[in-house]
Order: structure tokens, then C-alpha cells, then sequence
């Protein structure tokens, strides 16, 4: 699963796709964020307006939910099941998204079970990248809407199988315009083209190490919790 990550430098991800243009002066500020969790509100580029960062509610609330509390239990999806799954295959016909990020969290389980090491997982060269993701707009009873994603999950990477058995599906840049794609394909048509792209990322392009416990409470927002273990200590933010 994802249920943790990082976005410290939006700012870089919009470098390197300048097609995509930052949030509008009236939305939320984007500090650097160091321990993004679910129900929060998180930068995504949806189909919808594929050229323009905005700020969705993490966890999935569909249109057809009771509430906002079904979106706690789909903050992510499965890649193997989302063109079977009737809460998922509408939308990634029809509503994608990218999520961007800098890195993300998993819990590696040491001998024995009982302790769970937290490690801290990006590109070997540190840029940003993106999630794919599904997003949808839920009204309530007054009509007030609420815009929610999920994070697509994939079968892991060399890499990451040492340390969970799944991973968050990480785009190519090469496939961003492609998922982001406004046009959906007729409600027949097979989701092939956009499942192949949410194959498990090259492993020797990532590295992983193991970070503070400090990640395990969502509401610990500090350089610190990306800080590499060396022999017991914290060394400097990466």
C-alpha cells in the first residue's frame, strides 16, 4: 500500500513539467511536506484540467457514497483489480490523475515480526515524480462538493519487495500526457492501454534506507523524518 509520502519540492516537479502550471494565487500555499497522510488535502493534476496543480482530499469518496467516511478505507487502489472493480473501473476511463511526490514510506517488518523498521523510498537522483491516481467529486445533502483521489498500487519492484509487497504505480514522465489524456475512451473499450502503464518502476533507478520512527505519527511534519540511519544516528535531510 502508500499511506505516507513527501512532497518537498513542488516547485521541482513543475520544473521538469512545464506544461503543467502551479496552483491559482487563491489556493492553499504548498509547503514542503514531509509526512503526507490520508484525508489530507494533497497536490494532484487531474484529466479534468490537465495543465494545473490543484489540492484533492486523499481518500477516495465516490459519487454514489453515504459520506465522506467511506473515503478513509480508499485512499488506494489496486492496479490488478481496477477495471473489475465497479468503484474504480468508471473512473479510470474516465477520471485520472497524477499525484506528485518526492519520495514515500514503508514499513519493513525486522526478525520476528514485532518491530517494523520505517524506510524512506525515491529516486536514486532525488527528482520528483508522480503517482497515478483516480480522482471524483461527492456532493452532500446542500449540495457542497467534495474532490477526493486514491493512489494506484502495484505488484513492487526488486526493491521494494524486500521491504512490502506492494508499491505505489509511479508514472514514466513519457506517460504523464497519456494518463492525463481529457478524451475518455467509449465505456466498451478495454482499459489495456492505460493499465500498462502502471507496471512496477525501474528498481535501479530508486533506493530506499531506513528513517526516524518519527514518520510513524502522521502529524510530525520535520526535514528530520527523511534523515538516513547511519549506525544508530540521524544524519543530515537528503
Amino acid at each position: 500500500m502508500c499511506g505516507r509520502y513527501t512532497l518537498v519540492r513542488l516547485a521541482d516537479f513543475l520544473s521538469r513539467i512545464p506544461w503543467i502550471a502551479p496552483p491559482d494565487d487563491a489556493a492553499p500555499a504548498s509547503p514542503p511536506r514531509y509526512n503526507v497522510a490520508p484525508t489530507q488535502a494533497v497536490a494532484a493534476v487531474t484529466n479534468a484540467r490537465p495543465a494545473k496543480v490543484e489540492f484533492l482530499r486523499w481518500g477516495l469518496v465516490p459519487s454514489w457514497a453515504k459520506d465522506l467516511s467511506v473515503g478513509n478505507r480508499m485512499i488506494n487502489a489496486r492496479a490488478e483489480t481496477l477495471a473489475e472493480k465497479p468503484a474504480f473501473a468508471r473512473l479510470l476511463r474516465r477520471r485520472r490523475c497524477l499525484v506528485p511526490a518526492d519520495g514515500f514510506y514503508e514499513w519493513r517488518k525486522e526478525a520476528g515480526g514485532r518491530i517494523k523498521t520505517p524506510m524512506y523510498i525515491r529516486m536514486a537522483d532525488g527528482h520528483p515524480f508522480a503517482f497515478a491516481g483516480l480522482w471524483d467529486t461527492w456532493r452532500d445533502s446542500s449540495g457542497q462538493t467534495v474532490r477526493s483521489c486514491t493512489i494506484i498500487t502495484t505488484t513492487p519492484n526488486e526493491l521494494v519487495r524486500s521491504i512490502h509487497d506492494r508499491m505505489p504505480a509511479i508514472l514514466r514522465e513519457a506517460d504523464y500526457e497519456r494518463w492525463l489524456q481529457p478524451e475518455a475512451p467509449p465505456d466498451d473499450a478495454s482499459p489495456a492501454a492505460q493499465l500498462e502503464m502502471l507496471r512496477p518502476y525501474p528498481p535501479e533507478e530508486m533506493e530506499a534506507f531506513a528513517v526516524s520512527s518519527s514518520v510513524n505519527n502522521p502529524r510530525t511534519e520535520s526535514p528530520l523524518n527523511i534523515c538516513p540511519a547511519k549506525d544508530g544516528l540521524w544524519d543530515s535531510p537528503p
